[in-house]
C-alpha cells in the first residue's frame, strides 16, 4: 500500500493556500497509485495463470500427438521466416517507391528552373541568386539519387531473402505434408495461446506505465511542497534551521519479466 507524506508546517505559520492544493493532489495521487498497483498485481496474476494453463495444455497435446510435432516444426519455423521476409520486402518496396518519387521530383525541379530561365534569358540575368538556387537543387538531386540507389539495393536484397524463404517453406510444405497435417492442432493451439499471452503482456505493460506516471506526479507534488516551504521560510526570514525536504516514499521497482517460450513448456516466473 502506498502512503502519502504530509507536509510539515509550523503551528505559528499561516497555512499557504498552495499547500492545501498540493496536499489534496498528493492524497488523490496516492489513491491512484494504490488503485493502479492493485490492478497491476491482478494483471500479473492473470498472466501467470494463463501461462501455466497454456503450457500444461500444450504438454498434454504434445504427448497425445507424439513425434509429428518435432518433425513438422521446421516447416512452421520456415513459414514464420517467410512471413517476416514478406513484410520486410513490402516495407523495402515502399521505401524504394518513395525515394524514386523524391528523386524524380528533384530532377523535374531543376529541369523546370532551367526551362524557365532559357525562356526569359533576354530578360533575366544569371546572377548569384540563380546560381545558388541551381546549386541547392543539384545537391537535392544528388542526395535523392544516393537514397534511391540505397533503397533499390535494399529492395533487391529483401526480395532475394523473401524468395529464398518462400521456396524453403513451400518445399517443406510438400516434404512434411503428413506430419504437418497431424501436428496442426498443436501449432494452432500454440498460436492462440501466444496471442492471448501477448495481449495480457500488453495489458500489464500499460498498467505499469500508469503506475510509473502516477508516481512521477506524486514525486513532483512533493517537490512543489518543498519549494513552497522554502519560499515561506525565505519570505519570513525564519532563523530556525531549515527542515529536510520530503522525498519520494517509494521507489519504482523495475517491472517483472514477461518473457515466455511456449516451446519450452516451462512457466516463466514473474517474481
Amino acid at each position: 500500500m502506498f502512503r502519502s507524506s504530509p507536509a510539515v508546517v509550523g503551528d505559528d505559520e499561516e497555512l499557504d493556500p498552495r499547500i492545501q492544493v498540493e496536499l489534496e493532489k498528493l492524497n488523490s495521487t496516492t489513491d491512484e497509485i494504490n488503485r493502479w498497483e492493485a490492478e497491476l498485481d491482478e494483471a500479473n496474476a492473470g498472466f501467470r495463470t494463463l501461462l501455466s494453463r497454456s503450457t500444461q495444455q500444450l504438454k498434454a497435446l504434445a504427448k497425445k500427438l507424439g513425434s509429428c510435432i518435432e518433425k513438422s516444426r521446421p516447416y512452421y519455423d520456415a513459414f514464420e521466416e517467410y512471413k517476416t521476409a514478406q513484410e520486410r520486402c513490402q516495407e523495402a518496396a515502399v521505401q524504394f517507391q518513395r525515394a524514386f518519387g523524391i528523386h524524380k521530383a528533384a530532377k523535374e525541379t531543376i529541369a523546370l528552373a532551367e526551362q524557365r530561365f532559357l525562356s526569359h534569358q533576354h530578360e533575366w540575368k544569371f546572377d548569384n541568386a540563380w546560381q545558388e538556387m541551381l546549386n541547392q537543387a543539384t545537391m537535392r538531386v544528388m542526395e535523392a539519387e544516393t537514397q534511391r540507389q540505397l533503397s533499390e539495393k535494399e529492395h533487391q536484397r529483401s526480395a532475394a531473402v523473401f524468395e529464398a524463404a518462400k521456396q524453403k517453406y513451400q518445399y517443406l510444405e510438400k516434404d512434411l505434408k503428413s506430419a504437418i497435417q497431424k501436428s496442426r492442432p498443436y501449432f494452432e493451439q500454440k498460436e492462440d495461446f501466444q496471442n492471448k499471452l501477448m495481449a495480457q503482456k500488453l495489458k500489464v505493460e500499460l498498467i505499469q506505465q500508469s503506475v510509473t506516471q502516477a508516481k512521477q506526479i506524486y514525486s513532483d507534488t512533493l517537490k512543489n511542497l518543498e519549494c513552497i516551504s522554502e519560499e515561506i521560510h525565505e519570505r519570513r526570514l525564519l532563523s530556525r534551521p531549515r527542515e529536510p525536504g520530503v522525498g519520494a516514499e517509494k521507489n519504482c521497482s523495475p517491472p517483472p519479466s514477461l518473457n515466455f517460450d511456449l516451446d519450452q513448456c516451462d512457466i516463466v516466473s514473474l517474481v
